[in-house]
């Protein structure tokens, strides 16, 4: 049996680490643009299963360096493929919706648009999802938290919009 650890040289660390910042970036470029959004969302009327606060930024967190870590891997597949390149690009889509939802939910308020655009990314990271599994089994399982978190997020935007219309 073959030893599957693979040592990561200086150059493909400081890669890893640019795939990890560019999503954390954009989640962060989100919050900045959203700072009232802990109000915002402790002034609706919340369904049940509805966490607290501060339980978002550290789920999102975890998600952002999972979702990064995860591209990374289907880089590594070959960059100048167009299955890797067709998967990153659906990829790069589902964090400009990522970052979109946030706006529109808590900056415009407009929670019954953001579960349109959250719809959106539930299915652009579903495909994410499934493309990077084809290409790698550890990529794929990676992302499927992300996804199943856009599920529940769903749940929570769709409820939340209905209770407070």
């Amino acid at each position: 049996m073959g030893n599957s650890f693979h040592v990561i040289n200086a150059k493909e660390l400081l890669r890893l680490t640019a795939f990890v910042l560019l999503p954390l970036a954009v989640g962060g470029l989100a919050a900045f643009l959203t700072r009232n959004s802990f109000s915002v969302y402790a002034a609706l009327e919340k369904p049940p299963l509805s966490p607290p606060g501060y339980l978002f930024p550290i789920v999102w967190t975890i998600l952002y360096i999972l979702m990064g870590i995860a591209s990374y891997l289907v880089y590594r597949k070959g960059p100048q493929k167009p299955y890797v390149q067709d998967a990153l690009r659906f990829y790069l889509v589902s964090l400009v919706l990522n970052f979109l939802w946030p706006i529109v939910y808590f900056r415009f308020g407009m929670l019954f648009a953001a579960f349109w655009v959250l719809l959106l990314l539930w299915l652009v990271v579903g495909i994410t999802t499934a493309k990077f599994y084809r290409i790698s089994r550890p990529a794929g399982l990676l992302m499927l938290p992300y996804w199943l978190w856009v599920t529940f997020a769903g749940y929570l935007n769709l409820a939340t919009w209905l209770l407070n219309r």
